[in-house]
């Protein structure tokens, strides 16, 4: 079964909503580790930036895989529709 424009968009939402979270909590745990220092406005900021980004990403990637899914399924063709064989 084909995914949708949308569904595919409202996957890749969803799978950056979730990792917005562990995205700020890792910030916050690791740039101390390498002498960052940022508050959490910035870390919240900072974290909304790359999930827009990732959001993106993911759209266009499932995008692509779900052309090539759709190119191998009809030989190629997009819109090629094989004829029903016929009984005598």
């Amino acid at each position: 079964m084909k995914q949708t424009r949308v569904m595919s968009l409202l996957e890749a939402i969803a799978n950056v909503v979730v990792g917005y979270g562990v995205a700020v909590t890792t910030q916050m745990l690791v740039f101390p580790v390498f002498g960052l220092q940022t508050t959490l406005a910035q870390n919240l900021k900072m974290g909304a930036v790359f999930s827009i980004v990732s959001i993106i990403r993911s759209f266009a990637l499932r995008r692509v895989f779900e052309a090539i899914r759709v190119a191998n399924h009809s030989g190629g063709h997009a819109a090629h529709v094989k004829p029903a064989r016929s009984r005598p």
